[in-house]
């Protein structure tokens, strides 16, 4: 039996370095290199309809990231969506759609509207309508639009992605902080483990961690490990710019943050409840997406300097993981905190 590894399982180990100033560490990369898909923060938006519409993706271009518009909506309404961040001026706009039904109607109708990459948002990516999806969308679409696909967790899924016709590729099956997949399914794999798999691939396409990522540190070793961007839900969830209304639970303004395959997310955007695999709860709003990913963003620039590297590939160079135990994961948090 093999022995897997997540983010809390590992450390890594802290380098010699001439970075004298955070300022100085370039966190640039591109999603592929024939397109103009290059960002300056490796932070993508997730396509959930607690966290991405227009305002997110907004504040995602100016933070330097991405945001991926959802798709459990109309064509219409998602389309309209793109349109309005397409009026701020933004070069790069996605949109999510899915493998069945009405995909490629509204493949056209977002690409239209502006979008110049589709998020091909599936949980279990490594399957036959994810193939046929691949196929179709490029013989329409050809190189004019990137194409985003997952979710996998295997380097034969990942190779399969990329030969079908993948740019990039979102990796992690199980691990979102509102999803129920490995408790309901008894299938997954840990991000962490995903992301080491996937990037020994030969393909030239990009990686996307998604999934189990809970602050910059995660990141930073999603990074090293071989992720490209790395793409978050709950790290933005409750933000100003997340859809959704304010709500007032004990004193304390919340607002609803779901998993797409729980109940709540299943009756609302397709009147049925098939296969429970993700929940739905109440945050804490948090103010400003900005403010969040500047922490982070400051978060990973520390984290590459601790490496020594000044940029994300010198970071891949110099990284070495470390296994730590369960006492050194304890002894990894603010453990003064614990005797409160």
């Amino acid at each position: 039996m093999r022995r897997v590894i997540c983010f809390d399982d590992v450390l890594l180990m802290p380098k010699y370095s001439e970075v004298r100033t955070r300022e100085d560490i370039d966190l640039s990369n591109i999603l592929s290199a024939d397109s103009p898909l290059k960002f300056s923060l490796p932070i993508i938006a997730a396509p959930m309809d607690t966290v991405t519409e227009t305002e997110m993706a907004v504040a995602m271009h100016r933070a330097g990231g991405l945001g991926i518009i959802h798709r459990y909506n109309s064509i219409e309404e998602q389309a309209d969506l793109i349109h309005d961040a397409c009026m701020e001026g933004m070069c790069n706009v996605g949109g999510a759609v899915g493998v069945s039904g009405n995909y490629l109607e509204r493949s056209r109708a977002i690409v239209s509207a502006g979008a110049n990459l589709l998020c091909i948002d599936i949980a279990h990516g490594h399957h036959k309508m994810m193939c046929d999806a691949l196929h179709n969308l490029r013989n329409i679409f050809g190189g004019r639009v990137h194409l985003m696909a997952g979710n996998v967790a295997t380097l034969e899924a990942f190779n399969d992605l990329a030969d079908w016709g993948a740019d990039s590729i979102r990796v992690g099956v199980g691990g979102g902080s509102i999803c129920s997949t490995r408790t309901q399914t008894g299938h997954g794999v840990p991000t962490l483990q995903s992301v080491i798999d996937c990037a020994r691939s030969d393909r030239d396409v990009a990686l996307v961690a998604d999934g189990g990522i809970k602050n910059s540190g995660d990141m930073v070793k999603a990074l090293a490990a071989g992720a490209d961007f790395v793409m978050c839900g709950s790290l933005l969830a409750g933000t100003d710019e997340t859809p959704g209304k304010i709500v007032y639970f004990e004193g304390e303004k919340r607002k609803t943050y779901r998993g797409m395959a729980s109940r709540e997310a299943q009756t609302s955007w397709r009147g049925r409840i098939g296969s429970v695999e993700g929940v739905s709860t109440m945050v804490a709003m948090r103010g400003r997406v900005s403010d969040v990913l500047h922490e982070l963003e400051w978060g990973i620039r520390s984290g590459l300097s601790y490496a020594g590297a000044c940029n994300l590939m010198e970071l891949r160079v110099r990284c070495d993981f470390l296994e730590q135990t369960q006492s050194s994961q304890v002894e990894s948090l603010p453990h003064a905190l614990l005797k409160l």
